[in-house]
């Protein structure tokens, strides 16, 4: 991998969640070359596995999409706070489980072309059931599956998260 280069930076747009950047860089022949980069803090994605083994789903309304999505829980980090903390959070907050133990997968690049999200992937265990504690506009649902149901929710494209399918697919080709 090459090293980095020195990039020409103006800020588009600033929001809570995320900002927007034009990028200039030059290529080796010094040709300028500008992109619009969406900054993103990171965000943490969680397989959470029950005794049984199954994964614990959730159907979860995505309005950018505006559609019900089958996928893991998942949410972006708070300003310096660690992915594994996020995912605990995001755990109990999405599912209402909480993790006697929750160790770190694997890290996505969610869409570097125009992103520069790194999403943190936790398999969480040890499962305790307990109330979810929502956010205002969370209309989200628990769904249990087997790892064969699963298996033919990603075969049929019932499942089309993206981070869902890349988590899922490691976690069962490596761990499960």
């Amino acid at each position: 991998m090459r090293g980095k280069k020195q990039l020409e930076i103006e800020t588009l747009l600033n929001t809570p969640r995320f900002d927007v950047e034009r990028v200039t860089h030059r290529l080796m022949d010094g040709t300028a070359v500008t992109r619009e980069i969406v900054r993103h803090p990171g965000a943490v994605v969680i397989v959470p596995i029950l005794d049984d083994g199954r994964v614990c789903l959730i159907r979860n309304y995505r309005v950018a999409v505006n559609a019900e999505l089958l996928e893991l829980p998942a949410g972006t980090r708070e300003p310096n706070e660690s992915p594994r903390i996020t995912a605990e959070r995001e755990l109990l907050e999405e599912t209402g489980y909480r993790a006697a133990s929750i160790e770190p997968l694997c890290e996505l690049a969610m869409s570097p072309g125009i992103l520069d999200e790194r999403m943190h992937v936790f398999v969480a265990r040890q499962l305790t059931a307990g109330d979810s504690a929502r956010e205002i506009g969370e209309e989200i649902q628990n769904v249990l599956a087997t790892a064969a149901e699963v298996d033919t929710l990603i075969r049929e494209n019932t499942i089309q998260d993206a981070k869902t399918i890349a988590a899922l697919l490691y976690f069962f080709r490596y761990l499960g």
